[in-house]
């Protein structure tokens, strides 16, 4: 018999978290690797473990929010960047808000993170996702062996554009829900 547990985050709620993993994101002072090769462990301690199905389904989000850092081609920098690290940075701290090794529940605020985290930067998740289907479908169509030059040509085009994108889609979102320019982190 399946049982169905809802809450609401208020905009409060949601401030207080954010501020939550602004403080642990700045707390750690750890290297972008560092806080990558975190997020990356907390994904293979429990990739064998079993864990309730919402939480499976919000801790496998975070390899595409490492393959965003790590992808060369797609080239996020800045302000992009730094929103995805500081998001991931939570997950380097064991002694989060529940204790990872606490059975069953352990990861439940990790879950929680996970969700607002990819609401937040859903814009950002979609335009990489959208690359990586452009990129594989370009390398197919052309060919991994042509020309080093063309296929950066039509990757910097492509990454611009999606680039672009996110960022006109975050900002109309963050002006028109919240009435402000900026996400939480």
């Amino acid at each position: 018999m399946p049982l169905t547990i809802s809450f609401e985050l208020s905009d409060h709620d949601l401030e207080l978290l954010a501020e939550l993993i602004k403080t642990k994101a700045s707390a750690a002072a750890l290297s972008e690797a560092a806080i990558i090769k975190a997020a990356q462990a907390l994904l293979e301690d429990n990739s064998g473990v079993s864990v309730p199905e919402f939480i499976r389904e919000r801790i496998d989000k975070l390899e595409t929010l490492i393959y965003m850092l790590q992808d060369d081609v797609w080239e996020l920098s800045g302000e992009d960047r730094t929103r995805i690290t500081n998001a991931l940075a939570y997950f380097a701290d064991p002694h989060d808000i529940i204790p990872d090794d606490v059975p069953g529940f352990g990861l439940l605020d990790d879950a929680v993170v996970i969700e607002l985290v990819c609401q937040t930067l859903r814009h950002d998740i979609e335009a990489y996702q959208d690359f990586r289907k452009f990129r594989e479908a370009e390398e197919t169509r052309r060919g991994k062996s042509v020309d080093p030059l063309s296929p950066e040509q039509w990757v910097q085009t492509r990454r611009a554009q999606l680039h672009d994108r996110m960022r006109r889609r975050r900002t109309t979102m963050w002006r028109s829900r919240l009435g402000r320019s900026r996400p939480l982190f």
